[in-house]
């Protein structure tokens, strides 16, 4: 009963934390990448930062914010928010929800606090941007 209430399987579709120069100052933006086959409809994507202070031990959390695409095409990608380097200290969740042929689909997206740093970042190349890259 459990497996049927899961929903299908979500495959080639990834998160990506991408830096960019922007009026001269780096600048970081999230991105939905698609190199699935599929067009995607109706997109709906939910951002939160969660946490815990080092210096009080104290639970942060950050507002949620909910972006929406209405189309993504086969191997296309799609900026959803920019994002501060003051949340990189927090596990960043985004989850996204979707249709492809009246079948819906939801998947997490997790970047774990700390991860998103110059040391994990990879060329992107959907994009031709440095970043850090979930899948």
């Amino acid at each position: 009963m459990k497996e049927e209430l899961k929903g299908p399987k979500v495959e080639n579709l990834s998160v990506a934390i991408v830096q960019t120069v922007l009026e001269g100052e780096m600048s970081y933006y999230a991105y939905l990448i698609s190199s699935r086959d599929d067009i995607m409809e109706g997109i709906i994507i939910s951002s939160t930062g969660y946490g815990v202070d080092t210096k009080t031990g104290e639970k942060i959390r950050t507002s949620t914010l909910r972006h929406t695409i209405e189309i993504l095409l086969p191997n296309e990608a799609a900026k959803i928010e920019p994002i501060m380097p003051d949340v990189f200290g927090l596990s960043n969740e985004y989850w996204v929800s979707f249709w492809v042929n009246d079948v819906m689909y939801d998947k997490r997206f997790v970047f774990p606090a700390e991860s998103i740093s110059d040391k994990n970042m990879i060329l992107i190349k959907p994009l031709g941007l440095k970043g850090v890259l979930i899948n």
